[in-house]
């Protein structure tokens, strides 16, 4: 194993969060040294497309992402799509569902929960799609199944293609900090599998009714960027999405997007086909 890939690997296991352990304890020059093989050799290489959710008001499901769905998974020679459904109860429901509407793109999909050895399918597969649900169910699945470390290894090299919808780009992030679901269940950290170095708010929502007095989905946004670990947010309204070619990230989709950071009073509107590429640059360790 390469030395640069030995390090980044030890880098995410022992450090939750933040990277507290390897941000303390790994002198200046070999952060550099981690900093500078990762960035160059592994980080360009991922293919992502994170989706506000798969259904978008006057769509069928999955349609107004169709488009890149296929676009992604053809530029990486994909022909089976491995479903991940763990973010709701009916796995073989779930994974019906999503087999109905791809298949006829031409991909075939099998659900991951139908396998013995999840890791190894994993290992096998060429792309993957982690349905939406709970996000705190989903997170906290993959954990006690031991996927976070494969998946997040395995998109970095560039390797696995990953789609995700919903809760399924809640935990393709930064953290699970800015996700709109209940905590009905306690995954062992917040911590997810930080294919991008920022949080996303899916189904964004500006729109407020005017007898509306509680807290707005801005207001909640705030809350998080008060606090000491945050990091900015890309509230991705409904028929939005993110694609993540590399080190590029594009808002993409048929809305946009809309980006929340601590030093900002104000969110920045952001249209589709906007580039969006110095979020990398909110990662330090990478």
């Amino acid at each position: 194993m390469p030395y640069f890939r030995l390090l980044y690997q030890l880098s995410y296991q022992y450090s939750p969060g933040i990277n507290k352990l390897s941000t303390y304890l790994r002198p200046k020059r070999l952060r550099t040294f981690v900093s500078t093989s990762i960035s160059t050799t592994m980080a360009p290489q991922r293919q992502a497309l994170l989706l506000s959710s798969s259904n978008c008001h006057g769509y069928s499901i999955l349609e107004f992402a169709k488009q890149e769905i296929c676009n992604i998974l053809k530029k990486n020679n994909v022909t089976e799509l491995v479903f991940i459904p763990f973010a709701q109860k009916d796995y073989d429901g779930y994974t019906a569902k999503i087999k109905e509407v791809i298949e006829p793109w031409g991909f075939a999909v099998t659900g991951l929960h139908s396998y013995t050895n999840l890791i190894e399918r994993i290992n096998c597969a060429k792309a993957i799609f982690v349905g939406g649900g709970n996000t705190f169910v989903l997170l906290k699945t993959l954990y006690e199944k031991n996927l976070i470390q494969v998946i997040r290894d395995r998109v970095h090299e560039g390797s696995l293609v990953y789609i995700g919808s919903s809760a399924g780009t809640n935990v393709a992030t930064k953290s699970i900090n800015t996700t709109n679901d209940m905590p009905i269940v306690y995954p062992p950290t917040f911590e997810a599998i930080g294919i991008v170095p920022f949080n996303i708010n899916p189904h964004y929502i500006d729109v407020i009714s005017e007898t509306h007095k509680g807290e707005t989905r801005d207001q909640r946004i705030y809350e998080y960027l008060e606090t000491a670990h945050c990091s900015p947010v890309l509230g991705l309204k409904e028929g939005s999405m993110l694609h993540i070619d590399g080190h590029k990230l594009t808002i993409k989709g048929i809305a946009g997007a809309v980006l929340f950071q601590k030093t900002d009073k104000k969110p920045l509107v952001i249209d589709p086909d906007t580039d969006v590429s110095f979020l990398f640059q909110q990662d330090k360790e990478l």
